[in-house]
Formats: C-alpha cells, sequence, structure tokens
C-alpha cells in the first residue's frame, strides 16, 4: 500500500478553511469539491489509457484516451457524495457505483448496507471516495469488497487521514495482492477515545448536509 500526501499550497488553504468550524456547509461543500478534484489530479496519475489515431485541423497525429474497461468512482455514502462532481470533473467518462458502510460507534467495525455496483470488476481500476480515513474500519471493508468483486487496482481519495487509520489498512489489506493508494490532503496528529481524527475537521457527513435528526 502506497500513501500519497499532495504537497500544493492550494490544497494546505482549502483544508485550512473545511478546518475552520466556522465555515458553514455551503461553504464547505464548495471547498470540499473543489479539493478533491486537486486531489484527483494526483490520484489519476496511473490511471490506463491507450493509444488512438485522430486528425488534427493540421495533420495526422497519435494520442490517448481511457482505455476498456473504463474506470470506476465508487463514493462510500454518505459522505462520500460530497465528493462526487469534484472527481467526475476530471473524469466524465467513467462509471459510477455506489457502495453503502455504516460504522458501529462502539466497536468502529463497518459494515455494508447497500450497493450499486457491477458484479463482476474484473481488470477495472476503481477509485474510492471517502472523506475520512480514521479508524481504516470502514475503507479497508470496502476496498476488500471490491477486491472480492475481481478490482485489480484501487486508489482511495481522501480528504484527511490519521496514522492510525493508515496503519491499519495497511494491515488489513496485507493479504490482499492488488495496488492500493490512498492519496490525501493531510496526515493529522491522531485519533481521540471518540475515533474522530485530530485535529482534524469534525464529522464530513455533518458539515456537508447537516445533522438529519
Amino acid at each position: 500500500m502506497q500513501t500519497l500526501v499532495v504537497d500544493h499550497p492550494l490544497v494546505t488553504h482549502k483544508l485550512t478553511v473545511l478546518r475552520d468550524r466556522e465555515t458553514g456547509s455551503p461553504t464547505f461543500r464548495k471547498l470540499a469539491d473543489e479539493l478533491v478534484t486537486l486531489l484527483a489530479y494526483e490520484a489519476t496519475r496511473d490511471i490506463r489509457v491507450e493509444p488512438v489515431d485522430i486528425h488534427t485541423p493540421v495533420a495526422a497525429t497519435t494520442g490517448v484516451r481511457l482505455a476498456s474497461p473504463l474506470p470506476l468512482v465508487v463514493p462510500i455514502l454518505r459522505a462520500g457524495l460530497g465528493m462526487l462532481d469534484g472527481m467526475m470533473r476530471l473524469l466524465p467518462t467513467a462509471e459510477v457505483g455506489f457502495l453503502g458502510m455504516v460504522r458501529n460507534e462502539e466497536t468502529l467495525e463497518a459494515t455494508t448496507y447497500a450497493e450499486r455496483l457491477p458484479a463482476d470488476l474484473s481488470g477495472r481500476q476503481c477509485y474510492v471516495l471517502d472523506p475520512m480515513l480514521a479508524t481504516g474500519g470502514t475503507l479497508a471493508a470496502a476496498i476488500d469488497f471490491l477486491v472480492q468483486r475481481g478490482a485489480d487496482h484501487i486508489t482511495a481519495v481522501c480528504l484527511l487521514a490519521a496514522p492510525e487509520g493508515v496503519a491499519a489498512l495497511e494491515t488489513a489489506l496485507a493479504h490482499i495482492d492488488v495496488p492500493v493508494t490512498i492519496v490525501t490532503a493531510a496526515v493529522d496528529e491522531q485519533l481521540n477515545e471518540k475515533g474522530y481524527i485530530v485535529p482534524g475537521l469534525g464529522d464530513a457527513g455533518d458539515r456537508l448536509y447537516g445533522v438529519a435528526g
């Protein structure tokens, strides 16, 4: 497993505003969207392409296009939905699947409650969207789910990560013989006793969409 922290002043600037507790949901959604696009640029460096012959207004030439099968973007519900538009801005022709996972707040273990994915992901590159890599349980379960379906290359895009989550994810995926890359804006200090990233930015889902009672 490889972890890539994107070092760019615009990434740091947008992340700083996202962290601020005074930032309201509309601004938070907009900045999260912009930040994901910046992260997606780095996350897609290894995207598979194939050569294609074209004609410019001047001459014939050879370029590249996304290879088949097309990459699959998989937001983890619900907070991952807030990252989808930012990712699709760079990959408008990619396909989208959905994976619903919930974390038990006592055991911190994740379970799948819904999925809308192809039954066979053989030969597919998958880009998983999950704002917070905290304990690592949710992301590990999601990646394992995709590998069982046949995915052979997985990149997870996260706004933030905790060192405990990165370590736990690496341990949990040790049995998987598939390249996995984590792309994030920052690896923070630690997790607190409630499993939240410190200093973090709070609950990403609540800050994106508000608290639904």
